[in-house]
């Protein structure tokens, strides 16, 4: 865990100036660490989401061998409560091509948000958006379906790959209407003084592109002088 009120800083940055801190200081690839663009945030109205992972793996395309439908598993509920809050559930849907039934909706949503999460992320299918957007639920998904199919959650607590990126429980997720990605721990508390020096000086460039000093010289300079 990192402290609350760093979490917080964090939860009031946008995705994309994150990523951008992120950057500086080389603890991963460019092209590392941030899902794809199959996982698409549901909500794009709601602000950032900001929290911890809790990991599991779903499936939803087969009958149970015994039986009508699959049993929820009070097992899993109890281990996202080891995760420290606020919690945000990633789902690996396993199947080829996931997302032919969706395991999360209303009741789902309303189980996780009883359970300390903030939001849900799956590379599967979600569903009943309206009623899940009114509880101000995060979801992240791969799409949407209109029928739960035989989604049931067979694993939980492992590393997750959702839109080729990798999820260990307990990882710091941040996401918004750009996408989701995960937050270095170790780099984590520096972010928000760093995220602000970079849009300063975004806002220089801006400002100065929009002047009539406007010159291709000048902005070589002054991009010389933030690299």
């Amino acid at each position: 865990m990192i402290p609350a009120e760093q979490l917080e800083a964090l939860r009031r940055l946008d995705t994309c100036v994150v990523a951008n801190a992120i950057e500086t200081f080389n603890v991963r690839l460019r092209n590392a660490g941030f899902a794809d663009a199959h996982i698409r945030c549901m909500f794009e109205d709601l602000p950032s989401l900001a929290g911890y992972a809790a990991t599991a793996r779903l499936r939803t395309g087969e009958p149970p061998i015994t039986g009508r439908i699959y049993h929820e598993r009070s097992d899993w509920w109890k281990s996202i409560l080891q995760i420290p809050p606020p919690r945000v559930v990633v789902v690996e849907d396993v199947d080829k091509p996931p997302g032919l039934g969706a395991f999360l909706g209303d009741m789902h949503a309303a189980i996780l948000r009883a359970l300390g999460c903030v939001g849900f992320v799956t590379d599967g299918a979600v569903r009943d958006l309206p009623r899940v957007r009114d509880m101000g639920f995060h979801l992240f998904a791969g799409n949407v379906a209109v029928s739960h199919a035989y989604a049931h959650i067979f694993d939980f607590g492992a590393t997750v790959k959702i839109g080729g990126l990798e999820v260990r429980p307990g990882d710091i997720l941040h996401g918004d209407r750009h996408g989701i990605l995960t937050v270095p721990q170790g780099v984590a508390g520096k972010i928000p003084a760093v995220a602000e020096k970079l849009q300063r000086d975004e806002r220089k460039i801006i400002e100065f592109c929009e002047s009539k000093e406007f010159s291709v010289e000048q902005l070589r300079r002054m991009m010389e002088e933030l690299s």
